[in-house]
């Protein structure tokens, strides 16, 4: 029996076609096909277009990559250059050491 695997439910909240906003969605795109293998659902939120969605999660900033599923809810603000940053934001550089130090 093979292990149930996470799905990642991901909000990125963007402000338009800004030069952020799309290496923000580009680092994230190859993040996450790297990463998760195709146990994600990612939404993209233009601000502009939908200011009543940012309300209602709290957005302050643009680009904002919001964590949903699984618990607990991150967030990470910026144009999500730093992988590192990103893959421990989500907890999954956590997990990928976790899972290291069991091989041991």
């Amino acid at each position: 029996m093979t292990p149930l695997m996470k799905t990642y439910v991901l909000k990125l909240y963007v402000a338009g076609n800004t030069p952020n906003s799309v290496r923000a969605l580009r680092t994230l795109k190859n993040i996450l096909e790297e990463e998760f293998k195709g146990v994600y659902a990612l939404k993209v939120i233009d601000v502009l277009k939908n200011p009543q969605l940012a309300e209602e999660d709290k957005i302050l900033a643009t680009p904002t990559l919001s964590k949903v599923l699984p618990p607990p809810v991150r967030k990470i603000i910026g144009d999500l250059s730093d992988r590192e940053k990103v893959l421990i934001g989500l907890d999954l550089l956590y997990e990928e050491l976790s899972e290291r130090d069991e091989d041991f």
